[in-house]
């Protein structure tokens, strides 16, 4: 019996995992959100996620330092799209719009990265990339036209921007052909998205007031917790693992489990209700992000959120 199969049986319960906790950090990020800035936020939640893959990789005896200067700019440039512009905009979208509104767009990122890819590195469309992208136009018109006659709220436009930058970040990736060891990658990315959420920390709030924590309530130290222990620690450590012992395509597809869970627990521990356009909208874009990451000629990867 060979045994890889007890090992791609047991990425697949992880990749079920991962999906739930990535899911349920959406209300998490939105409930701690409440209490925290949005720049110290995510100063915290990068900070632990490059900490945790950088020592991981140090466990495991993998090279961590990235040598070739062609690959430091890459990664330079790729940490800024994928990580560093990706998660604070996603931040900014939930204080503005509703939890399960902001989850749906950014799950359009197969979308825009497909088409991205058909301008930037002349990828040839299939008939089910293109249904894909068909889909998905239509997904995003249902669920922004109703919209549109009371004026898009700025949620929705960073919300639409995170995807596009993540897309954008995906197909620099790939282009970019980065030689390092992909541990190395991920980790100086996060570091990067981390000094770029300092930064902002510094330059539009200052220093934390810290004597002020102690009124925050602890529902929001819950949140904060979950964040940084499993929506940024965990999730990464299941997340590379995963990858290393599945193909792309199965990886892609199991994270479109973690928009499902995050619009579930926005509805259940929120109280959120989204309309029949969100809802519409929904179905439309995860059907199109099936047809887009269906395995074919390639494997299409999605960067972890």
């Amino acid at each position: 019996m060979d045994s890889g199969a007890p090992q791609g049986a047991r990425a697949r319960a992880w990749l079920v995992l991962l999906g739930l906790v990535w899911g349920l950090n959406w209300p998490a990020v939105k409930v701690a959100l409440s209490g925290v800035s949005p720049w110290g936020l995510r100063t915290i939640g990068l900070g632990a996620a490059a900490c945790t893959v950088f020592a991981l990789g140090w466990v495991r005896g993998d090279r961590m330092a990235v040598h070739a200067g062609r690959d430091r700019w890459h990664i330079a440039v790729a940490g800024l799209l994928n990580v560093a512009a990706f998660n604070i905009l996603l931040t900014f979208a939930q204080l503005n719009a509703a939890t399960s509104r902001v989850a749906i767009l950014t799950y359009s990122m197969p979308l825009w990265a497909t088409l991205l890819a058909c301008l930037v590195l002349r990828e040839r469309l299939d008939r089910l990339r293109a249904g894909g992208l068909l889909l998905g136009a239509c997904g995003l018109g249902w669920l922004l036209l109703p919209l549109v006659g009371h004026g898009l709220s700025r949620g929705v436009w960073l919300a639409l921007a995170a995807a596009i930058t993540w897309a954008a970040g995906t197909v620099y990736s790939k282009w970019a052909r980065i030689a390092a060891p992909p541990m190395a990658v991920a980790a100086w990315q996060l570091l990067i998205g981390a000094v770029v959420a300092l930064t902002g920390l510094l330059s539009f709030e200052g220093l934390p007031h810290w004597p002020s924590l102690a009124a925050v309530h602890h529902a929001v130290w819950l949140a904060l917790g979950y964040h940084v222990v499993f929506g940024m620690a965990t999730g990464y450590i299941l997340w590379f693992n995963i990858i290393r012992q599945l193909p792309a395509g199965v990886a892609s597809l199991g994270t479109l489990l973690v928009p499902v869970v995050g619009v579930s627990g926005a509805m259940l521990l929120l109280g959120e209700r989204p309309g029949l356009s969100d809802l519409g909208g929904f179905a439309l874009i995860f059907c199109a992000a099936l047809c887009v990451l269906l395995p074919a000629r390639r494997p299409a990867g999605l960067p972890a959120s």
